[in-house]
């Protein structure tokens, strides 16, 4: 994908403040604590097409809104991926100014899923 540099300048602001996890650490964190969620950030069209088969959808134009209200606990471990890994460090960013304190991005997101052969499951 052909990113906007204003894009890639908010992104890349973003990423000085918030933590990128590779798959396995995400993977291992997952499994380490069974309360820990992987939240997906992408379209409601993304995420009907294809998702992790373990995650939450939670997309980034109502993250903001919502995300207290699912997950109240500032404490909770959330891994948040988008389709790359440049929207899910903007929506870790606005947790963290939430006052989420072990929120993380997925290096690669969905695209770096598919390719490990992460378990994926189609529709809502």
């Amino acid at each position: 994908m052909d990113h906007s540099p204003g894009f890639l300048s908010l992104v890349n602001d973003a990423k000085t403040r918030v933590t990128e996890v590779s798959i396995a650490e995400a993977r291992a964190r997952l499994a380490a604590n069974p309360k820990a969620v992987l939240l997906d950030v992408r379209e409601d069209h993304e995420w009907q097409k294809d998702h992790a088969a373990e995650a939450v959808h939670l997309g980034k134009g109502i993250l903001e809104r919502d995300l207290e209200k699912l997950y109240p606990d500032k404490n909770a471990e959330i891994i948040m991926y988008c389709g790359g890994g440049f929207r899910s460090a903007l929506t870790c960013d606005a947790a963290q100014k939430m006052g989420y304190k072990k929120v993380s991005s997925l290096i690669g997101g969905y695209k770096g899923l598919v390719a490990a052969g992460w378990p994926m499951k189609s529709g809502a």
